[in-house]
């Protein structure tokens, strides 16, 4: 490719334009594409989420592409998005030993691993769930269980969770509302204690999810009935979650957690059908809603809770997160920015003051959306467009995470992408970013503002 040709396909990527890169491609004849011409139209093709289409190009240039590095993450990232997780470790393990140092490689071929981990988990529990169910008896639900020990009636759980025992003309209309038909056990439980915070909060996982490595938490369970917000036909039930956050439509909310919204607990009917004895399964909205595994029914979910103290290391966490702050080496986009504001005294003594108030207050190194996780989402914009003048608003929001969100020793370790557009969009609406021909930039008064801020801080 010529370097004219080279600098508008870079613009128009960076301008999120891949139509336009797959559409110029095309036009060149295919006796005539070389090599860089193949390798970049099977990139907009995946960016344009057609992989099997991009699959198709990188395979006219694979034994050109044998020792490229590039070539396997491309390949790798589209056996991904075609939930062909074991061809996508296959090559992204080949991408990650040519270029050791790729950020972008060890992310996805970790997510790889973990989607093939769920994927073999899943086979392996569907051939035991099989032999359970030839050689169960029949049992009354929750037999041998200490409900009495199980329920924290507090006024919270009184007022937002629990309700009557539900009758079964409430429980068939539920039913045939929701479109499913709710386990035996978990009507049992309702008609025993319907709805309530229970004592033990947290389920054991094999994967990580955005909550911890080994466990998901729960804050409440949610019963049969309309009449509570926090019951499964509430104004913040299962249609709720599924309508208006987004869930997939694959059986019913039963549970919500600590994240506010951001996760939920559900019944999962895809393998049962929508009669049939659903699994227990973990929806991570700020995973791209991806479902873990809990609990192969409702009873075995109920009897696997344990208390929080299981996992109760915040005090070893938050010193962890305390020396991180005060010591860790700032990510190499980061220090390069910080040199770039001579005219601001110890700038990065005063990141790691905010940074330090941030673990001191919460325990962890976190951003969320409290006043000193939105100051330091103006420093890191400021620092950037600082450097970085005509940056766009797709620019920004793709090179944030390497910042501080992935910073290495000075970094969170990831991030909820949805916290930084609605931070960015907000500041927009109160005037404070302003946009000129697709360029962001904070104005000048909100500028001086952040950065007096930053020196009271």
């Amino acid at each position: 490719m010529d370097k004219e040709l080279i600098a508008q396909l870079a613009q128009w990527h960076e301008d999120d334009e891949h139509q336009k890169i797959a559409d110029t491609l095309t036009e060149i004849a295919p006796e005539d594409r070389d090599y860089e011409v193949v390798s970049s139209l099977g990139r907009a093709y995946n960016n344009l989420g057609r992989y099997e289409e991009a699959l198709e190009q990188f395979a006219i240039i694979a034994e050109q592409g044998r020792n490229d590095h590039l070539w396997h993450f491309r390949v790798g990232y589209s056996y991904y998005y075609l939930n062909q997780y074991e061809e996508a470790v296959r090559v992204l393990g080949i991408a990650h030993n040519l270029d050791p140092d790729d950020e972008n490689t060890a992310r996805l071929l970790n997510y790889s691993q973990r989607k093939l981990r769920k994927v073999q988990h899943a086979a392996a529990r569907w051939a035991m769930r099989e032999q359970h169910n030839n050689s169960r008896t029949a049992a009354a639900p929750f037999e041998g269980m200490a409900l009495s020990d199980f329920w924290d009636d507090s006024d919270y759980a009184l007022r937002e969770y629990v309700s009557a025992p539900p009758t079964d003309e409430l429980i068939a209309s539920l039913e045939e509302e929701l479109g499913y038909k709710l386990p035996a056990s978990y009507i049992s439980l309702m008609k025993q204690h319907n709805g309530g915070v229970p004592y033990p909060t947290c389920f054991p996982t094999e994967d990580a999810t955005s909550w911890a490595e080994d466990h998901i938490a729960i804050t409440g369970i949610m019963g049969i009935g309309r009449d509570k917000s926090y019951s499964i036909g509430g104004d913040l039930g299962s249609s709720f979650m599924i309508e208006e956050w987004g869930y997939p439509d694959i059986g019913v909310v039963i549970c919500d957690c600590p994240s506010a919204g951001h996760d939920v607990v559900m019944l999962d009917y895809r393998n049962c059908g929508r009669d049939g004895e659903p699994e227990v399964v973990h929806v991570d909205q700020e995973d791209n809603y991806e479902i873990t595994f809990l609990a192969e029914d409702f009873e075995t979910f109920i009897r696997g809770l344990v208390s929080e103290e299981e996992y109760d290391t915040s005090q070893e966490d938050k010193e962890e997160d305390l020396r991180k702050v005060a010591v860790g080496k700032f990510s190499p986009l980061l220090e390069q920015l910080c040199s770039r504001v001579p005219e601001v005294e110890q700038l990065e003594q005063k990141i790691r003051t905010v940074c330090t108030r941030i673990v001191e207050e919460k325990g962890h190194f976190s951003f969320h959306a409290d006043e000193l996780s939105t100051l330091m989402y103006d420093v890191q914009f400021w620092l950037y467009t600082n450097s970085y003048p005509n940056t766009s608003r797709q620019q920004y929001l793709d090179v944030y995470e390497k910042m501080i969100a992935f910073g290495g020793e000075f970094g969170q370790g990831g991030y909820a992408p949805g916290w930084i557009s609605d931070w960015l969009d907000g500041r927009i609406r109160e005037g404070l970013i302003v946009q000129k021909n697709g360029v962001i930039r904070f104005t000048d008064q909100a500028r001086s503002e952040v950065i007096a801020r930053l020196d009271e801080s």
